[in-house]
């Protein structure tokens, strides 16, 4: 089975902590029957999240986010093959990462579209050496 990785960000529309638990519940679910891992990391500005699985199902998965009014400016971030996953015990981690990212002054200014793939995955890669 082929596997992808494909890691977006945008902006959140409506966020609070019901919406984000709502999401993560039925992201988690749907995750689990896909069999699709990976993290999202949250806060009031901005979602940056990491999908990991089979092409098909991640394709699939993304373009419900396109269309899911609850994100805006969808920023493609990265996206291709993988040999193993980065996130396999985890239909979707979350996390909070105020500490590890820009500020909202710096989100605002375009920090997203200013930063590399690798320096995305770095962020992913310390929020799971902390789990």
């Amino acid at each position: 089975m082929s596997l992808m990785q494909l890691i977006y960000a945008s902006t959140p529309f409506g966020f609070d902590n019901p919406t984000l638990n709502q999401i993560l519940s039925v992201a988690r679910r749907n995750n689990a029957r896909d069999d699709i891992t990976g993290a999202l990391i949250c806060r009031a500005d901005l979602y940056l999240q990491l999908l990991e699985g089979p092409r098909a199902a991640v394709t699939a998965t993304f373009h419900k986010i396109l269309a899911d009014d609850r994100h805006l400016d969808v920023v493609l971030i990265a996206c291709g093959d993988i040999k193993t996953r980065m996130f396999p015990k985890w239909d979707m981690k979350d996390d909070p990462a105020t500490s590890w990212m820009w500020t909202q002054e710096q989100v605002a200014a375009g920090a997203i579209e200013h930063t590399s793939d690798e320096d995305v995955r770095v962020v992913f890669t310390r929020l799971l050496s902390e789990s």
